[in-house]
């Protein structure tokens, strides 16, 4: 059984994250490492306005079992990323509206209002090169990345973004700000 207090963190915050467009429906995931070898995620079916218990489930970092079927397709990559850099505690993966916009025409974000330019300055965009063979090689790429960054996101062009962080606020803080400061810049006046 799932910590009912995990339970509700994770779903007051799918549904702020939802709100904010972070999430769709069903399109997303959220995950917190428990111990050195387990973490809780969404499971495949997760509606992210609507979690509850049922919504997630408890998998092994090293021991892909019958759980594994039901969980969120992004769970190799939150494995893989808990595995390799220890001060992830917990991880989100989304599809912010104009985040994934700005990346088709743009090989970076340099942000112009305070909050992005202070927080991020500027971000590069990664390009997955062929979306066929992306599910087969993103967890490592998306690990790679990562541990090369000292922001803690990744935007991946025309997919989404992957953050973590060690604080579950300062994860939903980044994604707020991300979200913001391009929303502002795609604003014409």
């Amino acid at each position: 059984m799932i910590d009912t207090n995990t339970i509700k963190l994770l779903s007051n915050l799918s549904l702020t994250m939802f709100r904010k467009n972070f999430f769709g429906i069903y399109h997303g995931s959220i995950s917190k490492k428990i111990n050195h070898d387990s973490f809780i995620i969404n499971t495949a079916n997760a509606i992210f306005d609507e979690m509850e218990e049922k919504s997630f489930c408890e998998l092994n970092i090293n021991n892909k079992d019958y759980r594994w079927n039901i969980a969120s397709i992004e769970s190799h990559v939150h494995a893989s990323i808990y595995n390799n850099i220890h001060e992830a505690k917990y991880i989100a993966f989304g599809v912010p509206v104009y985040t994934t916009a700005y990346t088709f025409n743009h090989d970076e974000i340099v942000f112009n209002d305070y909050f992005g330019k202070t927080i991020f300055g500027s971000i590069k965009i990664y390009d997955p090169g062929n979306f066929d063979t992306w599910y087969d090689r993103n967890s490592e790429e998306i690990t790679q990345y990562l541990k090369q960054t000292n922001n803690h996101l990744m935007i991946i062009k025309g997919i989404g973004t992957y953050v973590y962080d060690r604080d579950i606020h300062e994860l939903v803080k980044k994604v707020a700000i991300l979200e913001n400061s391009v929303r502002l810049m795609n604003i014409k006046f």
